[in-house]
């Protein structure tokens, strides 16, 4: 009983003196940062704190631990337990690796530039193929942990001799999870989809808020947002609507009556593109698209720099172009036209 105190005494002690070393190793980093002072690097410094005051003294532990005298097989268990501490440290350090890494090279694209095409593409690639490494580090930290067990190692060769029913089971077990990881693995490397895309999915316009493991948060206009399994972006149809370009074309449709004189709503379209910021100046077309038994329908096409911008468009023309109908040419206003025909029976009197 009293070596089984002094042992954890001295082990108790070795921690404290690690967790002291640690805690001196970042302040040390610290200061090295303060005198050139690096965003990325201090993002990943304090990324790495926690996963170095867990590893240095564990590591600590482990050295000081061969010097005791206790029984091998005491020794073996604890040191086996600091071994699996040490694997789930390790694990965290690169997993916190990782996210430092994908800082970096986010902070040199980003997506708040009108022409971010490729800053999308690569943000949308860089944070799915992270997650999956994070969770390949987990799942092998995890694997790693169980095997250094010697009667896991015996269920695992059990395991293996009749793969045949547990392949089944795991298969239809796993079906969903796997797909969803498959399908994240697809949209990292084909992009149907990529970061602020903007999508019409379920009938609901939005934009590509994040691209997770399993799931994709689309941000709807009034700012609800949906939340979609990654599958259904690999077999469910979809409008992306930045897929190459954020450029689109915006159309308004205007029923007006036969008298309405074409030419100077053409011009007075013009003008109100002209004044709009929101206009591109690419794009900029009047036709009349079709003809009915009362009025005729002018279709005005505009262009804009992103979906975001045309919508404004859109609405500013529709209202632009009925307040000068309104002013200028009431008479161009839809009207509905009737001609009233006297019966024979009932023949109008002439008076």
């Amino acid at each position: 009983m009293k070596q089984l105190i002094e042992v954890i005494v001295a082990l108790v002690a070795a921690a404290l003196v690690g967790l002291v070393i640690a805690l001196a190793v970042i302040r040390l980093t610290r200061w090295l940062n303060a005198k050139r002072p690096n965003p990325v690097r201090s993002a990943a410094l304090r990324r790495l704190i926690g996963p170095t005051r867990a590893a240095i003294p564990l590591l600590v532990m482990a050295f000081v631990l061969h010097y005791l005298t206790i029984s091998p097989v005491a020794k073996a268990d604890t040191l086996h337990g600091i071994e699996l501490g040490l694997d789930v440290a390790m694990a965290w350090i690169i997993a916190r690796l990782a996210e430092a890494g994908e800082d970096s090279l986010l902070s040199r694209y980003q997506i708040d530039s009108v022409d971010n095409l490729k800053a999308r593409r690569l943000q949308t690639q860089i944070r799915v193929l992270r997650r999956i490494f994070v969770v390949l580090v987990i799942v092998v930290a995890l694997a790693l942990a169980l095997f250094s067990f010697p009667s896991v190692r015996l269920a695992g060769a059990g395991l293996l001799a009749s793969a045949g029913i547990i392949s089944i089971v795991a298969g239809i077990a796993s079906k969903p999870v796997a797909s969803n990881v498959v399908a994240g693995i697809q949209i990292a490397i084909s992009q149907p989809i990529r970061l602020d895309d903007v999508v019409v999915v379920e009938n609901e316009w939005g934009r590509i808020e994040e691209i997770a493991l399993t799931y994709v948060v689309v941000r709807i206009w009034d700012m609800r947002r949906l939340v979609l399994p990654i599958s259904y972006f690999i077999t469910t149809p979809f409008e992306n609507w930045t897929r190459t370009t954020s450029e689109i074309l915006g159309w308004v449709h205007v029923e007006i009556d036969y008298r309405a004189p074409i030419e100077v709503i053409r011009e007075q379209f013009l003008r109100i593109l002209a004044d709009a910021p929101t206009w591109d100046g690419k794009v900029a077309v009047c036709q009349v698209t079709n003809l009915g038994p009362s009025t005729m329908q002018l279709r005005f096409l505009m262009s804009s720099v992103d979906s975001g911008r045309s919508w404004e468009l859109q609405c500013l023309v529709r209202e632009k172009l009925v307040q000068f109908l309104q002013e200028k040419y009431p008479m161009s206003l839809p009207r509905i036209r009737a001609e009233f025909i006297s019966s024979p029976e009932s023949p109008v009197s002439e008076s």
